[in-house]
């Protein structure tokens, strides 16, 4: 079933793309040859006003294919390269507008159901370096960090891909009843020793992961293995663990641990690591309040420009190496992660089952839009470049030469897709 779901988001977010390539170029007297749905061998078409509409049977992607597209023919009459430089234009923008409109109008519909969360502080910590600076609960957060805020998720973003330092001075720009107010703090900083360990839940000791070079991996301890005492005390599961970390913090002393290991049993003396961490003494609002009137038009646009948003911001950490090959999906990773939503929505009841999948569905929508206006060769941004330029020179790019470069591209593109596809897989099993 979630895979079934899945397909159908992802089919449905490219027929419009297509769509919207496919009423453009009606417009412009465009002859379009084919317009399918998935890729490969056709499965079942039909021929209505000069045009082929077809099912195939990878049902993942499509097509809008048009008559000279891909030929240096520009004399034919009903070709692309004969309709004016500015209705190509249009041709091949209308795809990602498309994405967006589609996005808006989702985003729309979940905003109207759901609401949206604002970035209101809910609650600033009691003789913190935030309290000081004037924060109150009730604040609505603007800017931070130079950073414009619309909703409590663009705050949350720009945290996660920023983490604060210690000694970093916080700037932030909020509202209290309708009138602006800026500040700026130095932020508190939280110390806590730690072991370095990750359970495989709390209500286990047994090791799913280790902390790169913090005490625990050091000592020898492997995933797997099940802490069973500290100091002598006993510690049959994770509550008792938690209950002794309660009673005893840790600190810079050292500890005596115990774990099994394949039925046997291991000890190891280990000091417990300082860990810092800078904290803005303030926290806000994560849920969603009602929307009502021209406000669910209103925050229906601020979700999409919040996915953009995450789309740019995304694709500048994986170009400056703060993310990796593993944080990026193709199609696996993204059917994978709609079944997880899914499976993960059923027991929160059937409206929030749509409510998932509609949100799915507008991140999925807004990132292939902007994907596709990045100026790479095979792209639809790649394309407009090409355009941009016949139209400012008022003559077109060596047909020959542009087709060269956007087969570069493609085959760049494909390479790419394996690899990650690769990554996926490995990821799910």
């Amino acid at each position: 079933m979630k895979i079934l779901i899945a397909i159908l988001i992802f089919s449905g977010i490219v027929l419009i793309h297509e769509l919207g390539h496919f009423l453009l170029a009606k417009k412009n007297g465009i002859v379009v040859t084919e317009f399918s749905l998935g890729m490969g061998p056709r499965l079942v078409s039909t021929v209505r006003g000069g045009t082929r509409y077809s099912v195939k049977v990878l049902p993942i992607g499509g097509s809008c294919a048009m008559l000279g597209e891909d030929t240096d023919e520009d004399t034919l009459k009903g070709s692309f390269n004969a309709a004016p430089v500015w209705g190509r234009i249009s041709v091949v923008a209308a795809g990602p507008v498309f994405n967006f409109i589609l996005a808006f109008l989702l985003s729309v519909i979940i905003v109207g159901f759901v609401g949206y969360n604002p970035a209101e502080i809910l609650q600033v910590t009691e003789g913190s370096a935030a309290e000081a600076a004037g924060l109150r609960a009730g604040d609505i957060v603007t800017e931070y960090q130079g950073y414009h805020i619309d909703l409590g998720k663009d705050l949350y973003l720009y945290s996660y891909l920023n983490p604060l330092e210690e000694d970093e001075v916080i700037h932030i720009t909020y509202e209290r009843d309708g009138e602006e107010y800026q500040t700026s703090f130095v932020p508190d900083v939280n110390v806590r020793y730690l072991l370095g360990l990750n359970r495989e839940s709390a209500d286990t000791m047994k090791v799913a992961s280790l902390i790169e070079g913090m005490p625990l991996e050091e000592a020898g301890v492997k995933p797997g293995d099940v802490i069973t005492g500290i100091n002598g005390v006993d510690i049959p599961d994770g509550a008792a663990y938690d209950a002794y970390i309660k009673e005893h913090p840790l600190s810079d002393e050292p500890v005596e641990i115990t774990y099994m290991r394949d039925g046997l049993e291991y000890e190891a003396t280990l000091t417990p690591a300082e860990y810092r961490t800078p904290d803005t003494g303030f926290a806000y609002r994560g849920n969603c309040v009602k929307a009502s009137g021209f406000e669910v038009l209103k925050y229906g646009a601020l979700e999409v420009k919040y996915m953009i948003r995450t789309t740019v911001m995304s694709l500048k950490e994986l170009l400056t190496g703060g993310l990796g090959m593993d944080d990026l999906s193709g199609p696996v990773g993204v059917v994978d992660a709609i079944g997880t939503t899914y499976e993960e929505s059923k027991s929160q009841g059937t409206l929030m089952i749509w409510m998932n999948m509609l949100y799915m569905a507008v991140l999925l929508s807004a990132n292939l839009g902007v994907m596709n206006l990045l100026p790479f060769p095979a792209l639809d941004g790649g394309r407009l470049v090409f355009l941009i330029l016949e139209a400012i020179r008022r003559k077109p790019v060596n047909r020959q030469i542009e087709g060269m470069v956007h087969f570069a591209g493609l085959m760049f593109l494909m390479a790419l897709m394996l690899v990650v596809m690769y990554h996926d897989i490995v990821k799910i099993l």
